[in-house]
């Protein structure tokens, strides 16, 4: 029998094609997250409606409610942090989720074989999408924008393009101006720090449970596992607080 390797990719494989539209395993777990998600939210509110609270409804107050917690201790303002929860929570769950799947047993090995340099691979229909660096740099650019448009909802367009345009014959005279030169790099780079960190970890995760599964199959990758289920928590919780802080450091004045 003619062996089927298992290789990771740093691109997402192309599953199948619609028209000149290639639909890729992390673009198929992408869509198969977000409805997960909107069906949840739908069974959420209609749990919420009927008033009969039960283990289910328990559980997601529980989160909510760590959530805000969470938040409130950032922006010390229930307000403020009731209108930047619906993002951060977003975000949060949506994170942890598409970092979780890659470590349900045997969704890796169900796929299509092709041929790559002259090799029969498996290109799996599941795949972490947090390892498409397309995925993780969409979620960059809603975190940062949104981020603009808290500043400018809460400043007014002049008092935030006050923040970054400082005239250089104001105190503190150039070095206010230079400040700010920096603060706008600084708004671009966040796009690019934000979304390679979470492709970096979460690709080298990959990385390395595939490595460990071909060299020693059983038992021994589970401490793997469990470490990758406590990655995928802790960037899904680091992207969410650095967004937090994005919008929190946006609505401030000077």
């Amino acid at each position: 029998m003619e062996q089927v390797l298992i290789k990771p990719s740093f691109t997402p494989e192309i599953i199948a094609n619609i028209g000149s539209f290639p639909i890729t395993n992390s673009f198929l777990v992408t869509i198969f997250i977000s409805i997960v998600i909107i069906i949840v939210a739908l069974i959420i509110t209609k749990v919420l409606k009927s008033g009969k609270p039960g283990n289910f409804q328990n559980l997601i107050e529980i989160v909510f409610e760590g959530l805000l917690d969470l938040i409130d201790s950032v922006t010390g303002d229930r307000e403020q942090t009731r209108k930047f929860f619906p993002l951060v929570a977003t975000i949060f769950i949506f994170v942890i989720l598409i970092n979780w799947i890659e470590v349900v047993p045997g969704l890796g090995t169900v796929g299509v074989e092709q041929i790559h340099h002259g090799e029969k691979i498996l290109a799996p229909f599941v795949r972490s999408a947090a390892a498409d660096l397309n995925v993780t740099l969409v979620i960059a650019l809603t975190a940062v924008l949104t981020a603009q448009f808290m500043g400018i909802s809460a400043l007014g367009l002049k008092g935030y393009v006050g923040k970054f345009l400082v005239s250089p014959f104001k105190k503190p005279y150039f070095v206010g101006t230079f400040v700010g030169v920096l603060e706008i790099i600084s708004e671009f780079a966040k796009i690019i720090s934000f979304s390679f960190r979470l492709f970096g970890n979460i690709f080298a995760g990959e990385v390395l449970l595939t490595v460990m599964l071909m060299l020693v199959p059983l038992f021994v990758p589970l401490p793997f596992l469990f470490l990758e289920i406590f990655v995928g928590f802790v960037q899904a919780l680091v992207f969410a607080m650095l967004t937090l802080v994005s919008m929190k450091m946006a609505t401030e004045a000077h």
